[in-house]
């Protein structure tokens, strides 16, 4: 596209003003408690930042915006499995995980199910993760390459030094306030964007008209089970990802992380439906058009250029806010997990932002040999990984401390992911990898607690 001076300079001026908020004085960290967990200060809209940081990416806005295109209303599932798991999140896990006083998920779990099973749950989480930066940056690189035409390559490269450039700044200190702007910006240009969509699309009845009820106007647009499935998906890979647990660990109180929670599954699905009425828009008007289009289009033909500058800029910080939030969360565990239990010189706040660099750097190149895959073969096997060891194991040691599960934790916790992988290896048809992992999961622990209840008859001793 031809490049409008004042589009490229609102476009320029967005990512630096946000880039300079992230370095600024107020969120510099000045110790690997600040960088990791904000010193486990952060209010309620803070931890709300954070987890809309990095939950709310390219997948919520472009994402939504093409399957609506596609299939309707059914669009919606992402968001609002979103909202309903960050809903989830603060009625019932806040207030337990930010009273176990950790930084990680696996130094959580490991007070219930042992030291190995923090090892095994540590490599595997951090794979997922990994695997999702990688997502994100083929995401981030999609929109620059289509926006100033360069080669994938090099919007890839850009994409990561732009990642790791907000990820250094204050890491979870600057991740709360950088992630209430991003929201703020991404509610604008949603609310413009949709407002004009459904006044091109004639309104309410406009869209009536030339839309059936089903499928566009139905949450199964594209299918019963498919839909289910989004939204196990979204539960599952909320409550099983570091990132979106370490805003709930890093707040000042309960109080706090559980008004993060809420405010997160409150402000979050609205954004699925302004995407929807873009994307049924677009379909009116652009039936042709390449779905993955659908958003930026739009923009582009009905924004004036000041305007779409900023919304462009949006959308990528949109999608480098997910990839840091993924890499801070990486890093994390990798220090606290993984290095810290071989070396404990690992403490000072150099070496974290090396380790953080050294993540994106690795998924870079992963990426390069990588650059015709498809972005949702990625995620799909990171939420797999993610959700097979944590989802199960984290509940039940929540909810079901008083079993002394040791032995089936471990051991869910090693083979729920490695099946997997393998389910994925071998493409079975009959159930999604990741369900595959969660029933694996979810029989071993069950057999568990069947032979502690049939060993203690019936008497058991908490075990944290």
């Amino acid at each position: 596209m031809d490049i409008d001076f004042l589009f490229l300079a609102a476009f320029i001026a967005t990512l630096v003003g946000i880039l300079l908020l992230a370095w600024g004085k107020k969120s510099k960290a000045h110790n690997s408690s600040e960088f990791s967990l904000s010193g486990r200060q952060a209010g309620g809209w803070n931890v709300f930042g954070a987890i809309t940081g990095t939950l709310v990416g390219g997948a919520s806005t472009i994402g939504t915006a093409q399957l609506a295109f596609m299939y309707g209303l059914s669009a919606w599932w992402f968001t609002l499995g979103a909202g309903l798991a960050c809903l989830f999140l603060g009625l019932f896990l806040a207030a337990p995980l930010r009273r176990g006083n950790v930084v990680t998920i696996p130094e959580f779990i490991a007070r219930y199910y042992g030291p190995r099973a923090r090892m095994v749950a540590s490599l595997y989480l951090t794979l997922g993760m990994f695997i999702q930066i990688v997502a994100q940056l083929l995401a981030c690189g999609a929109i620059l390459a289509v926006l100033f035409g360069l080669p994938l390559w090099l919007s890839a490269s850009i994409s990561a030094l732009l990642v790791v450039l907000f990820t250094l700044g204050g890491g979870m200190k600057s991740a709360g306030l950088t992630g209430l702007i991003k929201m703020l910006l991404i509610y604008v240009t949603m609310l413009a964007a949709g407002w004009l969509a459904l006044r091109l699309a004639g309104g309410w009845s406009g869209l009536c008209e030339n839309f059936t009820t089903f499928p566009w106007f139905s949450l199964f647009g594209y299918g019963v089970k498919e839909g289910i499935s989004d939204l196990a998906s979204m539960l599952v890979g909320v409550v099983s990802t570091q990132t979106y647990l370490q805003a709930v660990f890093s707040a000042s109180s309960e109080q706090s992380a559980r008004k993060g929670a809420f405010l997160s599954a409150a402000i979050i699905p609205p954004l699925g439906l302004l995407g929807i009425l873009v994307g049924l828009s677009m379909r009116l008007s652009h039936p042709q058009l390449e779905s993955a289009l659908a958003l930026p289009t739009f923009i582009l033909e009905n924004f004036p250029q000041l305007f779409a500058g900023v919304a462009f800029a949006t959308l990528l910080i949109a999608a480098v806010g997910t990839a840091s939030g993924l890499a801070l969360g990486v890093a994390t565990t990798l220090k606290i997990d993984l290095l810290g239990h071989f070396d404990t010189r690992t403490e000072g706040l150099f070496f974290f932002r090396g380790v953080t660099v050294l993540v994106v750097f690795a998924a870079y190149l992963l990426l390069l040999g990588n650059l015709g895959s498809a972005i949702m073969d990625w995620s799909f096997l990171s939420m797999g990984l993610r959700g097979a060891t944590l989802f199960f194991p984290l509940l039940f040691a929540i909810f079901l401390n008083r079993f002394p599960l040791q032995r089936a934790g471990a051991l869910a916790i090693f083979v729920a992911p490695a099946c997997v992988v393998a389910a994925g290896m071998l493409h079975l048809e009959l159930l999604p990898p990741l369900y595959i992992g969660l029933l694996i999961s979810l029989l071993i622990l069950t057999a568990g607690i069947i032979r502690r209840t049939r060993r203690s008859g019936g008497n058991h001793s908490p075990s944290i």
